[in-house]
């Protein structure tokens, strides 16, 4: 049976009517695929339901060796490895069917963290290798991105996908940037920096179940 990677990004929402990690993952889907791997590519709209609702669905049908999710953080200027999921809720900004978490934390009875199945070392040189900053992090926020980090890292507690990886990308200039020390990102960019990551995750997986 050919093994299956699993590759997320996300829609648009309120601040960032241009999700990059759309197009990006769609692009990703469209590249030349390793031998005897099939990419699957979902876009996730940003909502708490579509994650409860698509999520286990699609790790049921198509059985993942491997999840590589995408996630935006407009305020960084590089790539960030997420190390693990906060059992943290934001219940100031909705998602975009208007929906506001009523507590503050995921799991009321669980950890404060869960930590991600993640090759961390391994796509963090991979994101440099193709020229592109970037860096760990333990910090995945308080919205949807970590939500879905944590539902993930659930999933592959219960016998989910043998590695699972979320990478925080930036917002995509179109204009070189005026801080010290940071260069202009664009799509292609990102691009090369999610395929390098893919493939590195792809092997990690291989190997892991050998």
């Amino acid at each position: 049976m050919t093994p299956t990677i699993l590759i997320t990004g996300f829609g648009p929402f309120p601040g960032a009517p241009f999700n990059p990690t759309e197009p990006l993952v769609m692009e990703l889907a469209r590249r030349r695929q390793p031998i005897n791997v099939r990419r699957v590519v979902h876009v996730f709209r940003v909502s708490y339901e579509a994650i409860d609702r698509q999520l286990p669905a699609l790790l049921a049908s198509e059985k993942p060796i491997a999840l590589v999710m995408f996630g935006l953080a407009g305020r960084t200027g590089h790539l960030r490895v997420e190390l693990r999921a906060r059992n943290a809720l934001s219940r100031a900004v909705p998602d975009v069917g208007g929906h506001r978490p009523m507590r503050a934390m995921i799991d009321p009875e669980g950890p404060s963290a869960l930590p991600l199945r993640t090759p961390a070392q391994r796509l963090l040189l991979a994101a440099r290798a193709a020229g592109v900053p970037a860096a760990l992090s333990r910090d995945a926020g308080r919205y949807l991105c970590n939500y879905l980090c944590w539902r993930a890292a659930e999933a592959a507690g219960r016998g989910g996908p043998q590695l699972t990886a979320f990478i925080h990308v930036p917002r995509v200039r179109m204009v070189p940037s005026r801080r010290a020390g940071e260069r202009a990102l664009g799509l292609d960019d990102l691009t090369e920096a999610g395929e390098a990551m893919v493939r590195a995750a792809i092997i990690a997986a291989r190997r892991q179940g050998a």
